[in-house]
């Protein structure tokens, strides 16, 4: 039973992936978009009547295989709901259902539900391939500026709603002043308010179909304010929504940054504050397997503090293998002079970059935080960071001050 719950926790752990490391996460993740945008194509390519005869095969065999791997994920996610925090107080069979009932849950079914709905209802049901698109609806789940976009639409509902109640109230009240204005000249136009409305919705869209046209001069001042309105009117949500979104994706930005920042060992006794200062400094970058870091001899700028991944230091006389959570480069920081080791990335590797005038200036502020990092150093190289003894390369000792 405890394999079976420790199974259970890793399907979930691949489905949501917690970790951008995982490799069965990836694969998961990178399968199902791929079956939904080929599926997406398929069900384009099933409308056209000279591509569906002469493909049909295909096209089938595709919808098959999405629908097979689509099931495949649903009944995967039921089964691992018990697992996601939402649903950990309840019981295995109240936590499936909830997620089933859940908006994710619900997408999920909807992607499916077409082609078991063709599977055993007869006929020819178009509305079936129309609800095949449903399946986009599902790369919102894989797509995290998507779900920033979700997120900032809903946390600005109540603006947006706002938005709407004016944008109806200026249609109708355009209506009915061009009713006012027109009615008499183009009874069969704008003969009636429902009538107008038609008018006043695309002219406030700014979509003006020419269908309809004011030709008296009352009613053509009307337009022009109704004009003039309507840009207003497109560029209030258009404002609400883009400030919302750069909100929502800095704050995703800071959570992810202070996580990641908060939970490596050098930093893991720094208070909240402290934290935040730090953040300010740091830049991250991403390098792939056997890129050079550092190069020995060259001058030193900086400091890195290694995220996740694995890095190779080449001393002079020693190697060196560091893994997440540790940092190296400082060495030649302190000392301020050239650096000893050549580093390079055994595998793909997230780093933080701290500049060497920040790292002098944050170990003045913070006594304790330097005094980890001379020991950490220490303990990484066997020696002092300023013993005479030590494995550095000499040229690294020319201009060098003590602290």
């Amino acid at each position: 039973m405890t394999s079976l719950a420790q199974l259970r926790r890793r399907a979930f752990s691949a489905l949501e992936r917690h970790e951008e490391s995982d490799w069965l996460g990836l694969i998961v993740h990178g399968l199902v978009i791929c079956v939904i945008s080929l599926s997406l194509i398929a069900t384009v390519a099933e409308s056209v009547p000279s591509l569906l005869s002469e493909y049909h095969s295909l096209l089938r065999a595709i919808e098959w295989t999405a629908a097979a791997v689509l099931t495949c994920e649903l009944a995967a996610r039921v089964w691992t709901a018990v697992e996601h925090p939402q649903f950990r107080a309840h019981n295995h069979a109240v936590a499936r259902t909830r997620f089933l009932l859940s908006i994710h849950g619900l997408i999920d079914l909807v992607a499916i539900a077409p082609f078991w709905l063709s599977s055993f209802v007869a006929g020819d049901l178009k509305i079936l391939l129309v609800l095949r698109f449903l399946r986009f609806l599902k790369l919102s789940r894989y797509s995290p500026a998507t779900r920033a976009l979700l997120d900032s639409l809903y946390s600005e509902r109540r603006a947006l709603s706002g938005c709407l109640i004016l944008i109806v109230g200026a249609a109708l009240i355009s209506a009915a002043l061009m009713h006012f204005a027109e009615h008499q000249a183009q009874p069969d136009k704008f003969g009636t308010i429902p009538e107008a409305l038609w008018w006043a919705i695309v002219t406030l869209g700014t979509v003006g179909y020419g269908d309809a046209v004011p030709i008296t001069a009352l009613g053509r001042l009307i337009a022009a304010l109704t004009i003039f309105c309507g840009l207003l009117m497109v560029a209030l949500p258009i404002g609400i929504v883009a400030s919302s979104f750069a909100n929502e994706v800095h704050r995703r930005d800071f959570l992810i940054t202070w996580g990641l920042v908060a939970r490596i060992p050098l930093f893991s006794t720094l208070s909240a504050a402290e934290v935040a200062e730090v953040m300010s400094m740091l830049r991250a970058i991403k390098v792939g397997p056997g890129t050079v870091i550092t190069r020995r001899g060259e001058a030193a700028h900086s400091m890195y503090i290694i995220v996740d991944g694995e890095v190779a230091l080449k001393l002079k006389h020693k190697h060196i293998r560091l893994i997440g959570g540790q940092f190296f480069g400082e060495v030649a920081v302190l000392r301020r002079a050239k650096r000893s080791a050549t580093a390079t990335a055994v595998v793909a590797t997230r780093l933080f970059v701290l500049d060497a005038s920040d790292l002098h200036g944050l170990m003045e502020r913070q006594p304790l935080l330097a005094d980890r990092i001379k020991q950490a150093a220490s303990t990484k190289f066997g020696h002092e960071i300023y013993a005479d003894d030590s494995d550095l390369s000499p040229n690294e000792y020319s201009g060098a001050s003590s602290q």
